[in-house]
């Protein structure tokens, strides 16, 4: 179970990331939308709701959860780099993924939202001085401070997770 839920394992953080490192997930979250747009484009309605594993979500959630939650973490980015360690606003992914629109949304939405929205992210991580990656923010549920470099890394982690989780199931069942 611990392999279909965590594909490609858990986020491990490093004491410190190198500027090649940086490069790396930056081009991981650049190339994201491409990848699960091409991961689920021959799926058809029957196959959307799919949960990836027994009480998961199904492709469907998988994809607009990838929306919401990268939505956020841009926000959270930039609160970073424009205010002094601010306290960022955490929000139910579970409850988030039961929304009307995560049900009677096409995916495609989501997918064009994110190609747009990766574009803009990937933009502004290319341009950040040293300084800037190590901005950061307080995640108030883990109590602790993040920088901006283990925030880059943890979100190229999250974008493979989940499309691990849609690669995986397709494998799985054959599709």
């Amino acid at each position: 179970m611990e392999a279909l839920q965590y594909p490609i394992g858990r986020f491990e953080p490093l004491p410190d990331y190198s500027p090649a490192m940086l490069r790396e997930s930056v081009n991981d979250i650049r190339d994201l939308p491409t990848l699960v747009e091409m991961a689920v484009q021959n799926l058809d309605a029957f196959q959307l709701q799919k949960p990836y594993r027994p009480g998961g979500w199904n492709i469907q959630q998988v994809v607009h959860h990838l929306a919401d939650s990268h939505i956020n973490a841009i926000t959270r980015m930039k609160m970073a780099l424009t205010e002094e360690k601010p306290i960022i606003k955490p929000y139910d992914e579970a409850a988030w993924a039961e929304l009307e629109d995560v049900k009677n949304t096409p995916i495609n939405v989501s997918i064009t939202l994110l190609h747009a929205l990766h574009t803009r992210w990937a933009n502004l991580m290319d341009r950040l001085t040293p300084e800037q990656w190590e901005r950061s923010f307080i995640h108030p549920e883990h109590g602790r401070r993040f920088n901006l470099k283990t925030m880059a890394a943890n979100y190229a982690w999250h974008g493979k997770h989940h499309l691990g989780h849609i690669q995986g199931l397709k494998e799985r069942m054959n599709w």
